[in-house]
Protein backbone atom coordinates (compact mmCIF):
# COMPACT_ATOMS: atom_id res chain seq x y z
CA UNK A 1 0.00 0.00 0.00
CA UNK A 2 1.76 3.15 -1.16
CA UNK A 3 1.05 6.60 0.25
CA UNK A 4 -1.17 7.58 -2.65
CA UNK A 5 -3.25 4.38 -2.66
CA UNK A 6 -6.58 3.93 -0.94
CA UNK A 7 -6.76 0.79 1.14
CA UNK A 8 -9.02 -1.92 -0.28
CA UNK A 9 -10.68 -3.97 2.47
CA UNK A 10 -9.90 -7.69 2.27
CA UNK A 11 -12.49 -10.18 0.95
CA UNK A 12 -13.86 -11.13 4.36
CA UNK A 13 -17.47 -12.39 4.60
CA UNK A 14 -19.84 -10.09 6.46
CA UNK A 15 -20.37 -10.74 10.13
CA UNK A 16 -18.65 -13.11 12.52
CA UNK A 17 -17.53 -16.73 11.92
CA UNK A 18 -19.71 -18.42 14.52
CA UNK A 19 -21.17 -21.90 14.31
CA UNK A 20 -21.15 -23.47 10.85
CA UNK A 21 -21.42 -20.13 9.01
CA UNK A 22 -21.15 -16.39 9.51
CA UNK A 23 -23.56 -14.50 11.78
CA UNK A 24 -24.45 -11.29 9.97
CA UNK A 25 -26.95 -9.63 12.33
CA UNK A 26 -24.17 -7.80 14.15
CA UNK A 27 -23.59 -4.07 14.64
CA UNK A 28 -20.44 -2.60 13.12
CA UNK A 29 -17.93 0.11 13.90
CA UNK A 30 -15.10 1.69 11.95
CA UNK A 31 -11.52 0.41 12.03
CA UNK A 32 -9.32 3.51 11.93
CA UNK A 33 -5.91 4.02 10.29
CA UNK A 34 -3.86 5.43 13.20
CA UNK A 35 -1.78 7.72 10.98
CA UNK A 36 -4.55 10.00 9.72
CA UNK A 37 -7.79 8.76 11.22
CA UNK A 38 -9.16 7.50 7.89
CA UNK A 39 -11.68 4.68 7.98
CA UNK A 40 -10.15 1.38 6.89
CA UNK A 41 -13.35 -0.67 6.98
CA UNK A 42 -16.46 -1.38 8.99
CA UNK A 43 -15.94 -4.36 11.29
CA UNK A 44 -18.50 -6.42 13.23
CA UNK A 45 -18.81 -5.74 16.95
CA UNK A 46 -19.82 -8.87 18.81
CA UNK A 47 -22.44 -8.81 21.54
CA UNK A 48 -23.12 -11.19 24.44
CA UNK A 49 -25.63 -13.07 22.29
CA UNK A 50 -22.94 -13.90 19.73
CA UNK A 51 -20.53 -14.94 22.48
CA UNK A 52 -23.11 -17.38 23.79
CA UNK A 53 -23.69 -18.80 20.32
CA UNK A 54 -19.96 -19.32 19.85
CA UNK A 55 -19.59 -21.00 23.24
CA UNK A 56 -22.39 -23.45 22.51
CA UNK A 57 -21.03 -24.22 19.03
CA UNK A 58 -17.49 -24.56 20.35
CA UNK A 59 -18.57 -26.96 23.09
CA UNK A 60 -20.43 -29.08 20.54
CA UNK A 61 -17.29 -29.20 18.40
CA UNK A 62 -15.00 -30.53 21.14
CA UNK A 63 -15.52 -34.21 20.32
CA UNK A 64 -15.48 -34.00 16.50
CA UNK A 65 -12.39 -31.77 16.49
CA UNK A 66 -10.69 -34.00 19.07
CA UNK A 67 -11.30 -37.04 16.86
CA UNK A 68 -9.61 -35.54 13.78
CA UNK A 69 -6.70 -37.73 12.81
CA UNK A 70 -3.21 -36.29 12.97
CA UNK A 71 -2.86 -36.20 9.20
CA UNK A 72 -5.99 -34.07 8.86
CA UNK A 73 -4.88 -31.58 11.51
CA UNK A 74 -1.46 -31.30 9.92
CA UNK A 75 -2.95 -30.81 6.45
CA UNK A 76 -5.28 -28.06 7.67
CA UNK A 77 -2.35 -26.20 9.23
CA UNK A 78 -0.26 -26.51 6.07
CA UNK A 79 -3.17 -25.40 3.89
CA UNK A 80 -3.60 -22.28 6.02
CA UNK A 81 0.12 -21.59 5.70
CA UNK A 82 -0.15 -21.78 1.92
CA UNK A 83 -3.26 -19.61 1.81
CA UNK A 84 -1.49 -16.98 3.90
CA UNK A 85 1.65 -17.19 1.77
CA UNK A 86 -0.32 -16.52 -1.41
CA UNK A 87 -1.79 -13.40 0.21
CA UNK A 88 1.37 -12.08 1.86
CA UNK A 89 1.26 -8.63 0.29
CA UNK A 90 -2.42 -8.18 1.03
CA UNK A 91 -1.93 -9.11 4.69
CA UNK A 92 0.99 -6.69 4.96
CA UNK A 93 -1.19 -3.91 3.57
CA UNK A 94 -3.98 -4.82 5.98
CA UNK A 95 -1.66 -4.80 8.99
CA UNK A 96 -0.24 -1.40 8.05
CA UNK A 97 -3.78 -0.05 7.78
CA UNK A 98 -5.26 -1.43 11.00
CA UNK A 99 -2.21 -1.26 13.30
CA UNK A 100 -0.37 1.77 11.89
CA UNK A 101 2.95 -0.08 12.18
CA UNK A 102 5.62 0.70 9.63
CA UNK A 103 5.71 -1.55 6.61
CA UNK A 104 8.89 -3.44 7.45
CA UNK A 105 7.45 -4.42 10.84
CA UNK A 106 4.29 -5.70 9.17
CA UNK A 107 6.37 -7.71 6.71
CA UNK A 108 8.18 -9.31 9.66
CA UNK A 109 4.85 -10.10 11.30
CA UNK A 110 3.54 -11.91 8.23
CA UNK A 111 6.81 -13.82 7.81
CA UNK A 112 6.72 -14.94 11.44
CA UNK A 113 3.06 -15.89 11.08
CA UNK A 114 3.88 -18.17 8.16
CA UNK A 115 6.63 -19.83 10.17
CA UNK A 116 4.27 -20.32 13.12
CA UNK A 117 1.70 -22.20 11.02
CA UNK A 118 4.30 -24.49 9.43
CA UNK A 119 5.95 -25.13 12.79
CA UNK A 120 2.59 -26.02 14.36
CA UNK A 121 1.96 -28.44 11.50
CA UNK A 122 5.22 -30.26 12.13
CA UNK A 123 4.53 -30.49 15.88
CA UNK A 124 1.44 -32.62 15.22
CA UNK A 125 3.80 -35.55 14.66
CA UNK A 126 5.41 -35.00 18.06
CA UNK A 127 2.34 -35.25 20.27
CA UNK A 128 3.02 -38.54 22.06
CA UNK A 129 3.33 -40.21 25.42
CA UNK A 130 5.49 -42.80 27.16
CA UNK A 131 5.31 -46.15 28.86
CA UNK A 132 5.57 -46.18 32.65
CA UNK A 133 7.36 -49.04 34.48
CA UNK A 134 4.59 -49.74 36.96
CA UNK A 135 6.50 -52.74 38.29
CA UNK A 136 8.98 -50.41 39.98
CA UNK A 137 6.57 -50.96 42.88
CA UNK A 138 5.60 -54.49 43.83
CA UNK A 139 1.91 -53.62 43.58
CA UNK A 140 2.42 -52.98 39.85
CA UNK A 141 4.07 -56.31 39.06
CA UNK A 142 2.67 -57.77 35.85
CA UNK A 143 0.90 -54.55 34.89
CA UNK A 144 1.28 -52.36 31.81
CA UNK A 145 1.20 -48.57 31.99
CA UNK A 146 1.42 -45.80 29.44
CA UNK A 147 0.26 -42.23 29.10
CA UNK A 148 -0.86 -40.23 26.09
CA UNK A 149 -1.82 -36.61 25.50
CA UNK A 150 -5.46 -35.69 24.83
CA UNK A 151 -6.97 -32.35 23.77
CA UNK A 152 -7.91 -30.19 26.74
CA UNK A 153 -11.20 -29.07 25.17
CA UNK A 154 -12.61 -25.70 24.12
CA UNK A 155 -10.00 -22.92 24.08
CA UNK A 156 -10.54 -19.17 24.24
CA UNK A 157 -7.69 -17.09 22.80
CA UNK A 158 -7.58 -13.33 23.37
CA UNK A 159 -4.98 -11.36 21.39
CA UNK A 160 -3.49 -7.87 21.61
CA UNK A 161 -3.58 -5.12 19.00
CA UNK A 162 0.13 -4.76 18.34
CA UNK A 163 0.61 -7.95 16.26
CA UNK A 164 -2.93 -9.15 15.61
CA UNK A 165 -2.22 -11.71 12.89
CA UNK A 166 0.76 -13.27 14.65
CA UNK A 167 -0.82 -13.29 18.10
CA UNK A 168 -4.04 -14.83 16.79
CA UNK A 169 -1.96 -17.46 15.01
CA UNK A 170 -0.20 -18.35 18.25
CA UNK A 171 -3.65 -19.01 19.74
CA UNK A 172 -5.31 -20.77 16.80
CA UNK A 173 -2.57 -22.90 15.24
CA UNK A 174 -1.50 -24.76 18.41
CA UNK A 175 -5.14 -25.32 19.34
CA UNK A 176 -5.81 -26.97 15.97
CA UNK A 177 -2.62 -29.02 16.28
CA UNK A 178 -3.72 -30.19 19.73
CA UNK A 179 -7.21 -31.10 18.49
CA UNK A 180 -9.05 -28.31 20.29
CA UNK A 181 -11.74 -25.98 18.91
CA UNK A 182 -10.87 -22.35 19.59
CA UNK A 183 -12.75 -19.08 19.94
CA UNK A 184 -10.50 -16.11 19.22
CA UNK A 185 -11.25 -12.60 20.43
CA UNK A 186 -9.09 -9.97 18.71
CA UNK A 187 -8.46 -6.51 20.12
CA UNK A 188 -11.31 -4.10 19.25
CA UNK A 189 -8.98 -1.81 17.28
CA UNK A 190 -7.53 -4.55 15.04
CA UNK A 191 -10.09 -7.25 14.20
CA UNK A 192 -9.72 -7.45 10.42
CA UNK A 193 -6.64 -9.64 10.06
CA UNK A 194 -8.03 -12.17 12.55
CA UNK A 195 -11.36 -12.32 10.72
CA UNK A 196 -9.61 -12.94 7.41
CA UNK A 197 -7.38 -15.57 9.01
CA UNK A 198 -10.45 -17.34 10.38
CA UNK A 199 -12.02 -17.35 6.92
CA UNK A 200 -8.91 -19.06 5.52
CA UNK A 201 -8.86 -21.60 8.36
CA UNK A 202 -12.49 -22.47 7.71
CA UNK A 203 -11.78 -22.98 4.02
CA UNK A 204 -8.97 -25.36 4.92
CA UNK A 205 -11.17 -27.16 7.44
CA UNK A 206 -13.89 -27.70 4.85
CA UNK A 207 -11.36 -29.16 2.42
CA UNK A 208 -10.54 -31.85 4.99
CA UNK A 209 -14.10 -32.51 6.23
CA UNK A 210 -13.43 -30.81 9.56
CA UNK A 211 -16.12 -28.76 11.29
CA UNK A 212 -16.06 -25.02 10.62
CA UNK A 213 -16.64 -24.51 14.35
CA UNK A 214 -13.06 -25.52 15.02
CA UNK A 215 -12.32 -21.79 14.68
CA UNK A 216 -14.70 -19.00 15.64
CA UNK A 217 -14.12 -15.29 16.15
CA UNK A 218 -16.05 -13.06 18.51
CA UNK A 219 -15.20 -9.37 18.60
CA UNK A 220 -16.54 -6.97 21.20
CA UNK A 221 -15.90 -5.29 24.52
CA UNK A 222 -14.85 -6.44 27.98
CA UNK A 223 -18.33 -7.82 28.71
CA UNK A 224 -17.97 -10.20 25.77
CA UNK A 225 -14.52 -11.19 26.93
CA UNK A 226 -15.77 -11.85 30.45
CA UNK A 227 -18.49 -14.15 29.12
CA UNK A 228 -15.97 -16.13 27.12
CA UNK A 229 -13.41 -16.65 29.88
CA UNK A 230 -15.89 -17.48 32.64
CA UNK A 231 -18.11 -19.93 30.79
CA UNK A 232 -17.86 -23.42 32.30
CA UNK A 233 -17.76 -25.00 28.83
CA UNK A 234 -14.29 -23.49 28.28
CA UNK A 235 -11.29 -25.60 29.30
CA UNK A 236 -8.41 -23.15 28.74
CA UNK A 237 -7.89 -19.42 28.23
CA UNK A 238 -4.85 -18.01 26.44
CA UNK A 239 -4.45 -14.24 26.78
CA UNK A 240 -1.92 -11.76 25.46
CA UNK A 241 -2.21 -8.24 26.79
CA UNK A 242 -1.72 -6.04 29.83
CA UNK A 243 -0.90 -7.43 33.25
CA UNK A 244 -3.92 -5.78 34.88
CA UNK A 245 -6.37 -7.40 32.47
CA UNK A 246 -4.48 -10.70 32.59
CA UNK A 247 -4.67 -10.87 36.38
CA UNK A 248 -8.40 -10.12 36.22
CA UNK A 249 -8.88 -12.89 33.65
CA UNK A 250 -6.96 -15.37 35.80
CA UNK A 251 -9.19 -14.64 38.77
CA UNK A 252 -12.40 -14.76 36.72
CA UNK A 253 -11.45 -17.89 34.77
CA UNK A 254 -10.45 -20.06 37.74
CA UNK A 255 -10.20 -23.02 37.92
CA UNK A 256 -9.64 -23.19 34.14
CA UNK A 257 -6.15 -23.49 32.67
CA UNK A 258 -4.86 -19.99 31.95
CA UNK A 259 -1.89 -19.01 29.79
CA UNK A 260 -0.97 -15.39 30.32
CA UNK A 261 1.50 -13.49 28.12
CA UNK A 262 1.54 -10.13 29.85
CA UNK A 263 3.48 -6.89 29.93
CA UNK A 264 7.04 -6.00 30.75
CA UNK A 265 9.53 -3.15 30.86
CA UNK A 266 12.30 -5.07 29.17
CA UNK A 267 15.87 -4.23 30.12
CA UNK A 268 19.04 -4.16 28.04
CA UNK A 269 22.28 -4.30 30.04
CA UNK A 270 25.41 -2.76 28.53
CA UNK A 271 28.31 -4.42 30.32
CA UNK A 272 31.68 -2.70 30.52
CA UNK A 273 32.92 -5.62 28.40
CA UNK A 274 30.32 -4.89 25.68
CA UNK A 275 30.74 -3.94 22.05
CA UNK A 276 29.18 -0.55 22.75
CA UNK A 277 28.39 0.29 19.14
CA UNK A 278 26.42 -2.94 18.73
CA UNK A 279 24.64 -2.31 22.03
CA UNK A 280 23.58 1.13 20.79
CA UNK A 281 22.34 -0.41 17.53
CA UNK A 282 20.28 -2.85 19.56
CA UNK A 283 18.83 -0.17 21.81
CA UNK A 284 17.54 1.72 18.77
CA UNK A 285 16.40 -1.35 16.86
CA UNK A 286 14.82 -2.92 19.92
CA UNK A 287 13.31 0.22 21.41
CA UNK A 288 11.42 1.61 18.44
CA UNK A 289 10.17 -1.35 16.39
CA UNK A 290 6.36 -1.73 16.35
CA UNK A 291 6.44 2.02 17.23
CA UNK A 292 7.57 0.87 20.68
CA UNK A 293 4.34 -1.10 21.13
CA UNK A 294 5.84 -4.47 22.02
CA UNK A 295 6.02 -6.15 25.41
CA UNK A 296 9.69 -7.04 24.89
CA UNK A 297 10.72 -3.76 23.27
CA UNK A 298 13.73 -2.13 24.95
CA UNK A 299 12.46 0.20 27.67
CA UNK A 300 15.20 0.24 30.32
CA UNK A 301 18.84 0.50 29.27
CA UNK A 302 21.22 -0.13 32.17
CA UNK A 303 24.78 0.89 31.34
CA UNK A 304 27.86 0.10 33.39
CA UNK A 305 29.53 3.40 34.31
CA UNK A 306 32.87 2.89 32.49
CA UNK A 307 31.10 2.88 29.07
CA UNK A 308 28.29 5.36 29.84
CA UNK A 309 29.56 8.32 27.84
CA UNK A 310 30.53 6.21 24.85
CA UNK A 311 27.13 4.53 24.81
CA UNK A 312 25.22 7.82 24.98
CA UNK A 313 27.26 9.23 22.10
CA UNK A 314 26.69 6.14 19.96
CA UNK A 315 22.98 6.16 20.82
CA UNK A 316 22.51 9.84 19.91
CA UNK A 317 24.15 9.37 16.51
CA UNK A 318 21.79 6.56 15.63
CA UNK A 319 18.57 8.12 16.87
CA UNK A 320 19.15 11.23 14.79
CA UNK A 321 18.90 9.07 11.66
CA UNK A 322 15.43 7.72 12.46
CA UNK A 323 12.51 8.97 10.38
CA UNK A 324 9.01 9.51 11.71
CA UNK A 325 5.85 9.76 9.64
CA UNK A 326 3.52 7.76 7.41
CA UNK A 327 3.83 3.99 8.02
CA UNK A 328 3.05 3.32 4.35
CA UNK A 329 6.36 4.94 3.39
CA UNK A 330 9.05 2.22 3.33
CA UNK A 331 11.57 4.73 4.69
CA UNK A 332 9.57 5.44 7.87
CA UNK A 333 10.99 4.05 11.11
CA UNK A 334 8.45 5.27 13.68
CA UNK A 335 4.76 6.08 13.15
CA UNK A 336 1.85 7.08 15.42
CA UNK A 337 0.66 4.92 18.29
CA UNK A 338 -2.56 2.97 18.01
CA UNK A 339 -4.73 5.91 19.13
CA UNK A 340 -4.64 9.39 20.64
CA UNK A 341 -5.28 8.09 24.16
CA UNK A 342 -2.05 6.08 24.04
CA UNK A 343 -0.19 9.15 22.77
CA UNK A 344 -1.56 11.37 25.52
CA UNK A 345 -0.71 8.84 28.23
CA UNK A 346 2.85 8.50 26.94
CA UNK A 347 3.37 12.26 26.89
CA UNK A 348 2.05 12.47 30.44
CA UNK A 349 4.50 9.78 31.58
CA UNK A 350 7.35 11.66 29.91
CA UNK A 351 6.37 14.91 31.68
CA UNK A 352 6.00 13.09 35.00
CA UNK A 353 9.47 11.59 34.61
CA UNK A 354 10.91 15.05 33.92
CA UNK A 355 9.24 16.47 37.00
CA UNK A 356 10.68 13.60 39.03
CA UNK A 357 14.21 14.52 37.91
CA UNK A 358 14.76 12.73 34.60
CA UNK A 359 16.30 14.50 31.61
CA UNK A 360 14.87 14.25 28.10
CA UNK A 361 17.96 14.01 25.91
CA UNK A 362 16.12 13.28 22.67
CA UNK A 363 12.53 13.59 21.49
CA UNK A 364 9.77 13.96 24.02
CA UNK A 365 7.31 15.72 21.73
CA UNK A 366 4.87 14.94 18.91
CA UNK A 367 5.62 15.51 15.23
CA UNK A 368 2.68 15.09 12.86
CA UNK A 369 0.86 12.88 15.34
CA UNK A 370 3.91 10.71 16.03
CA UNK A 371 5.84 10.71 19.30
CA UNK A 372 9.46 11.30 18.38
CA UNK A 373 11.88 8.51 19.32
CA UNK A 374 12.54 9.55 22.90
CA UNK A 375 15.40 8.96 25.30
CA UNK A 376 15.07 9.69 29.02
CA UNK A 377 18.15 9.85 31.23
CA UNK A 378 18.24 8.91 34.91
CA UNK A 379 14.55 8.20 35.42
CA UNK A 380 13.74 7.53 39.10
CA UNK A 381 12.55 4.08 40.15
CA UNK A 382 9.11 5.42 41.06
CA UNK A 383 8.34 7.04 37.70
CA UNK A 384 5.95 5.10 35.44
CA UNK A 385 8.36 5.51 32.52
CA UNK A 386 10.79 3.29 34.43
CA UNK A 387 8.74 0.90 36.55
CA UNK A 388 5.69 0.34 34.32
CA UNK A 389 5.30 -0.69 30.67
CA UNK A 390 5.29 2.44 28.52
CA UNK A 391 4.39 0.70 25.21
CA UNK A 392 5.65 3.62 23.15
CA UNK A 393 8.86 4.74 21.38
CA UNK A 394 10.57 5.74 24.63
CA UNK A 395 13.68 4.27 26.25
CA UNK A 396 15.11 5.18 29.64
CA UNK A 397 18.88 5.05 30.21
CA UNK A 398 20.56 4.74 33.59
CA UNK A 399 24.16 4.06 34.56
CA UNK A 400 25.27 1.78 37.41
CA UNK A 401 28.72 1.01 38.83
CA UNK A 402 29.12 -2.59 37.63
CA UNK A 403 27.46 -5.75 36.38
CA UNK A 404 26.25 -6.84 39.81
CA UNK A 405 24.40 -3.56 40.19
CA UNK A 406 23.01 -3.87 36.67
CA UNK A 407 21.56 -7.34 37.27
CA UNK A 408 20.09 -6.22 40.58
CA UNK A 409 18.46 -3.25 38.83
CA UNK A 410 16.91 -5.50 36.18
CA UNK A 411 15.50 -7.81 38.85
CA UNK A 412 14.02 -4.97 40.89
CA UNK A 413 11.10 -4.81 38.44
CA UNK A 414 7.80 -6.57 39.13
CA UNK A 415 8.00 -7.78 35.52
CA UNK A 416 10.11 -10.58 34.11
CA UNK A 417 9.56 -11.41 30.44
CA UNK A 418 12.85 -10.91 28.54
CA UNK A 419 16.09 -9.12 29.27
CA UNK A 420 19.32 -8.88 27.34
CA UNK A 421 22.98 -8.27 28.04
CA UNK A 422 25.70 -7.06 25.69
CA UNK A 423 29.09 -8.37 26.74
CA UNK A 424 32.25 -9.96 25.35
CA UNK A 425 32.75 -11.87 28.58
CA UNK A 426 31.48 -15.44 28.61
CA UNK A 427 31.56 -15.40 32.39
CA UNK A 428 29.39 -12.27 32.50
CA UNK A 429 26.96 -13.75 29.96
CA UNK A 430 26.46 -16.87 32.04
CA UNK A 431 26.17 -14.82 35.21
CA UNK A 432 23.26 -12.96 33.59
CA UNK A 433 21.66 -16.21 32.42
CA UNK A 434 21.85 -17.61 35.95
CA UNK A 435 20.79 -14.53 37.90
CA UNK A 436 18.25 -12.61 35.81
CA UNK A 437 14.67 -13.29 36.94
CA UNK A 438 13.02 -13.41 33.52
CA UNK A 439 11.54 -15.92 31.11
CA UNK A 440 14.29 -15.38 28.54
CA UNK A 441 17.85 -14.02 28.69
CA UNK A 442 19.24 -12.81 25.37
CA UNK A 443 23.00 -12.33 24.98
CA UNK A 444 24.27 -9.80 22.42
CA UNK A 445 20.85 -9.28 20.83
CA UNK A 446 17.74 -7.25 21.57
CA UNK A 447 15.45 -8.48 24.37
CA UNK A 448 12.75 -8.42 21.69
CA UNK A 449 14.32 -11.37 19.90
CA UNK A 450 11.81 -14.19 19.63
CA UNK A 451 11.97 -17.36 17.62
CA UNK A 452 8.41 -18.57 17.20
CA UNK A 453 9.37 -22.14 18.09
CA UNK A 454 11.10 -21.39 21.38
CA UNK A 455 9.30 -21.43 24.76
CA UNK A 456 8.14 -17.85 25.18
CA UNK A 457 6.70 -16.44 28.38
CA UNK A 458 7.52 -14.67 31.60
CA UNK A 459 7.71 -14.81 35.38
CA UNK A 460 6.39 -12.56 38.11
CA UNK A 461 3.77 -10.13 36.73
CA UNK A 462 4.73 -10.95 33.15
CA UNK A 463 2.58 -14.05 33.12
CA UNK A 464 2.42 -17.80 33.32
CA UNK A 465 2.67 -20.58 30.75
CA UNK A 466 4.64 -20.71 27.53
CA UNK A 467 3.89 -20.11 23.87
CA UNK A 468 5.62 -21.50 20.80
CA UNK A 469 3.76 -24.34 19.05
CA UNK A 470 5.40 -27.24 20.88
CA UNK A 471 4.96 -25.65 24.30
CA UNK A 472 1.47 -24.28 23.65
CA UNK A 473 0.35 -27.72 22.48
CA UNK A 474 1.60 -29.15 25.77
CA UNK A 475 -0.42 -26.50 27.60
CA UNK A 476 -3.54 -27.33 25.54
CA UNK A 477 -3.36 -31.07 26.08
CA UNK A 478 -3.72 -33.19 29.19
CA UNK A 479 -2.08 -36.48 30.05
CA UNK A 480 -4.25 -39.56 30.22
CA UNK A 481 -2.80 -42.51 32.04
CA UNK A 482 -3.66 -46.07 30.98
CA UNK A 483 -3.14 -48.73 33.67
CA UNK A 484 -3.69 -52.33 32.54
CA UNK A 485 -3.55 -55.64 34.36
CA UNK A 486 -3.72 -58.25 31.58
CA UNK A 487 -5.95 -61.24 32.19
Amino acid sequence: MSQDQNFAPPPIPDGLPIGPGWVTEVPTSAVIFPFDGAEVAQAPVGQPAQAQLALSAGAAAVKPVGKLISAARRSILLDVHEALRLRTDEFVDLLVAETGKVRRDCEVEVSRTLFTWSAAAEEVAHIHGETVPLDMQTSGAGMIGFWSRKPIGLVVGIAGFNAPLLLASHKIAPAIAAGCPVICKPAPATPLSTLWLAALVREAAAAHSAPAEMVQVVTGDAQVGHMLVTDPQVAAVSFTGSDAVGHEIARAAAPKKTLLELGSNAALVVDEEADVAKAADAAVRGGYYFNGQACIAVQRVIVCEPVRDQFLAELAARIRRLRVGDPRDPETDVAPLINSAATERTLRWIRDAEQAGAEVIHGGSVVGGTIEPTVLLDVPDTADAWCEEIFAPVIAVRSVPDLDAALKTVNSSRYGLHASIFTRSLAHAFKAIEELEVGGVVVNEVPGFRSDIMPYGGVKDSGIGREGPRFAIEELTVTRMAIIRPE
